[in-house]
């Protein structure tokens, strides 16, 4: 038999219902299940050239988003990447916190061994025009393109966000609150388009070297990772470094056991004199604080992709604070575990 094509829903306004079809901006997220979401795509099975299945696993607005539903989301991709009866994911989401979840799926499961593709919707499914429809059978063709070689064509993390733009989890980054085309590389540019059932990469753009040099580590993590039910994950936050910063915040965070610090500065990686002040008492404190810019587009001139190694320096890290978080949180859990 033929192997399938995975969706996983998790709810969003992608499945969203509006109590009047003609203001899609008032809605219910999550009100639909990843089976009456997919009864209504038409031509999704083409999209896919062969059998698809799909699971629900949480069903949620992702501003919710939760450690319980991501570490959901790792053991049905992990079991997924496993199953030679699977050949990819397509995984519905909201918009809000598309990118976090994008990132950290990218550092969990590493090297993929079959596509995973996110996709969501600015509008509810209802609206009088979805976007969610053609965007769910953008992702399912993504995650079914093969190269030249007839392997699949997408070995790291992908979203498909509206107009068939795919996007790498390392820079996608929403930056609209409601037009369609909501999200954005920035400098980076889309990784490629869906273009019908075609999938087109960008010119230079070399998917077998994202991660080279980096094997599937999905299990691992799995192994690693405990239930957030049972054993909480590391809490790290983020403050914001802005003009007329109080301290009080930093202190009180470290009062309740903060085991991680954010700090999305100023411009190219400055922090107020008070904040840096409170975030030397964090570190004196055995607290990890790493620093990240807060301007939508460019990274601070001496930052890098940092690891549990880097959990004592003051480090600034090429990611925006929302993913610096994600990393952050999965060194501290690395160092705790040795994954």
């Amino acid at each position: 038999m033929q192997p399938k094509i995975l969706i996983i829903g998790t709810g969003g306004t992608i499945a969203g219902m509006a109590d009047d079809a003609e203001k899609p901006g008032q809605y219910r997220a999550a009100a639909l299940s990843i089976a009456s979401l997919l009864a209504g795509v038409s031509g999704i099975e083409k999209a896919a050239a062969g059998p698809l299945d799909a699971i629900q696993i949480a069903q949620i607005d992702s501003k919710d988003m939760s450690d319980t539903v991501w570490h959901a989301l790792l053991k049905a991709c992990d079991a997924a990447m496993r199953d030679d009866g699977v050949r990819g994911v397509v995984i519905t989401h909201g918009t809000d916190t598309l990118e976090d979840t994008a990132w950290f799926l990218h550092c969990v499961l590493g090297r993929l061994p079959k596509p995973v593709v996110l996709t969501c919707a600015m509008r509810p499914a209802n609206a009088l025009m979805p976007d969610g429809p053609q965007n769910l059978k953008d992702a399912v063709a993504a995650a079914a393109a093969l190269d030249a070689k007839g392997q699949p064509l997408l070995r790291e993390v992908v979203a498909v966000t509206g107009s068939g733009e795919l996007h790498s989890a390392r820079w996608l980054q929403k930056v609209h609150p409601h037009r369609l085309l909501a999200f954005s590389s920035g400098e980076q540019g889309p990784v490629g388009w869906v273009d019908g059932s075609a999938v087109h990469l960008r010119h230079g753009y070399a998917p077998d070297s994202v991660a080279a040099a980096v094997s599937y580590t999905g299990s691992e993590w799995l192994a690693a990772l405990p239930d957030p039910v049972q054993q909480a994950w590391p809490w790290v936050e983020i403050i914001t470094s802005h003009a007329g910063v109080r301290p009080g915040l930093v202190d009180a965070l470290l009062a309740q056991g903060l085991e991680g610090l954010v700090l999305a500065t100023t411009g190219n990686g400055t922090v107020h004199e008070v904040l840096l002040s409170a975030a030397d008492r964090a570190r004196q404190q055995g607290v990890a604080v790493w620093r990240s810019s807060r301007c939508s587009e460019g990274v601070i001139s001496d930052a890098v992709l940092p690891g549990p190694q880097d959990l004592a320096a003051d480090l600034a890290v090429a990611l925006t604070p929302c993913k610096t978080r994600v990393s952050l949180q999965l060194a501290l859990a690395q160092a705790q575990t040795a994954v």
